[in-house]
């Protein structure tokens, strides 16, 4: 049996779908549980999915207290608990933004983590308190760092950039030239089903990523393609567009400099590890999770 924490979220739900498909018994624990003074795992849980967590407020209207509480506190409370009970698997969702804000090259494992953000900070610091135990023999923990993670109901910066190339308005920003990786919900599955059923997987933290890098303007073609229409995308001057970013910085317009950055800078995720640890292909390529992805967008649209 697998308990899965933060069941009600976009992955947990994806999560309890894909384990019915292969069989595999899950339950939720509510937050209801978590929050009272002592918490413990039922006897008959074999596995814990930790997935409960606060994600990254883009509107800023977040407290740092309120990262802390959910992203560190709680996962501490949740991974104690397993360390005492029956449970032989624990299995966190942290994040790539737990080691770094901003990539130079692809992120590994091995890179130092210099988290900006509370969010990213609350991550590492529930991080190292599960490193910093002595995992009890017959235990396996893993640490998975996903980069963005999308699929068929999901919300986020996809539906955004979505809803804007969808009204049929041009891609101003082709000029730039960026990669970014992704983590189609069915790969993260995959992999979670994989690290439960095998015993080879050496416990640790694992970064989570689709194979391939896309550019902004690969995402473009592809929304295009999932409405089976031809992309519009102008390759301006990019002297132009930064420049008219740095208007924007002065007359508050909806493009400034910070913004242009976030929509053009490259984060490159690497996956070596866990494809190395599991020895098999991911199920769905970035190209097809995306567009998977972006046709389910088109249906609800």
């Amino acid at each position: 049996m697998v308990s899965i924490i933060g069941f009600t979220g976009f992955v947990g739900q994806n999560l309890i779908s894909y384990f019915n498909l292969y069989k595999i018994g899950s339950q939720g624990i509510s937050r209801k549980a978590l929050n009272e003074s002592f918490f413990c795992l039922t006897d008959d849980a074999n596995t814990i999915v930790h997935l409960a967590g606060k994600a990254h407020d883009l509107k800023n209207t977040s407290t740092p207290d309120e990262y802390y509480q959910v992203n560190t506190e709680l996962n501490k409370k949740v991974f104690d608990a397993f360390l005492v009970s029956e449970a032989q698997v624990f299995i966190t969702l942290s994040s790539v933004k737990a080691v770094a804000d901003e990539v130079e090259s692809a992120l590994t494992e091995e890179h130092i983590p210099k988290p900006i953000t509370h969010y990213g900070k609350s991550k590492l610091l529930a991080e190292q308190y599960i490193l910093s135990k002595e995992i009890p023999k017959g235990k396996r923990v893993y640490i998975l760092r996903p980069c963005m993670i999308h699929g068929p109901g999901n919300k986020g910066n996809l539906n955004l950039l979505f809803s804007i190339i969808s009204k049929g308005l041009p891609w101003p920003l082709g000029a730039f030239d960026n990669k970014r990786s992704f983590c189609s919900i069915e790969n993260l599955c995959f992999i979670i089903k994989e690290l439960i059923e095998r015993g080879d997987i050496p416990s640790g933290v694992y970064n989570v990523a689709d194979d391939e890098a896309l550019s902004t303007n690969e995402l473009i073609g592809l929304i295009a393609q999932s409405q089976n229409r031809n992309p519009k995308i102008w390759n301006i001057s990019k002297r132009f567009i930064n420049m008219i970013a740095k208007i924007g910085d002065q007359l508050h317009l909806p493009l400034n400099s910070e913004r242009l950055q976030k929509l053009t800078e490259s984060y490159i995720v690497s996956n070596a590890k866990i494809k190395h640890a599991l020895g098999k292909e991911l199920p769905i390529s970035a190209k097809d999770g995306l567009l998977k992805t972006f046709k389910s967008f088109s249906v609800h649209a």
